[in-house]
């Protein structure tokens, strides 16, 4: 059986992933500082899921957590960097400790994961999978995301490129997955008017679910990716087209 791990897989987003790769067949680790929610996972997939409390700012913790996998499992087949936040304090007016917390939940936990997934890939036979889960608002200037919410996205892309051109030889493919409004608990950090103008600027009228996502990353992590490398891939219903 081959090994994934899912970081902020208490989530939701992270609870649709976990159940995608879990239905294809997948050991699913799934990372999170929610232990209640890992609780709900784990009584819902059973023993093909392995729950570890994790925050994911410490790098530390990461490295230690990675060396129980490799012992665990003995390798790694894939990664998807899943946990992340959107703290909405507006330009000029955010905190330094909010841009730092911001670019270590979304950024730095996902580079952090990498250095420790890929040393464990190395060690395994066929092709690996690392899926990054990014943002239209990297992208889209229109809508209302923050600009170190942004950042700190974009910058989890472009880690997707150098690692896909870097570990190519090596069958590690990498990409990113950047969805518009997608109905999880971030909602909740939206006041009611500016959820419902992101929401009605979606062409098919409402939101997208996290299951959708979620099999867009089990394709990418099926063989049908294999041949998928270095893509950022914007789901959005085609609002952005121009």
């Amino acid at each position: 059986m081959k090994t994934a791990v899912v970081t902020g897989a208490a989530g939701g987003m992270g609870r649709a992933i976990c159940r995608q790769l879990w239905a294809d067949g997948f050991q699913v680790v799934g990372l999170d500082l929610n232990e209640d929610g890992l609780g709900e996972m784990t009584t819902e997939l059973g023993s093909d899921f392995t729950p570890i409390c994790l925050d994911l700012t410490d790098p530390i913790a990461i490295a230690h957590t990675f060396d129980g996998i490799k012992e665990e499992y003995g390798g790694l087949d894939a990664l998807v960097n899943n946990a992340g936040t959107c703290f909405m304090s507006d330009f000029p007016n955010i905190p330094p400790e909010e841009l730092e917390k911001q670019m270590s939940i979304n950024f730095n936990s996902a580079f952090h994961c990498c250095q420790q997934a890929v040393q464990l890939m190395l060690e395994r036979e066929g092709i690996k999978k690392i899926v990054n889960i990014s943002s239209n608002g990297a992208y889209n200037f229109d809508v209302f995301d923050p600009p170190h919410y942004r950042a700190s996205k974009a910058a989890m892309d472009t880690l997707t490129k150098d690692l896909a051109r870097r570990y190519a030889q090596e069958k590690i493919c990498v990409n990113s997955l950047a969805p518009a409004m997608t109905e999880t608990p971030l909602f909740s950090v939206l006041t009611e008017e500016v959820l419902e103008k992101a929401v009605s600027a979606m062409p098919h009228g409402h939101a997208m679910l996290p299951e959708q996502i979620a099999t867009w990353v089990g394709f990418l992590i099926s063989p049908a990716g294999d041949v998928s490398s270095g893509n950022v891939i914007i789901l959005n219903q085609g609002r952005d087209v121009r």
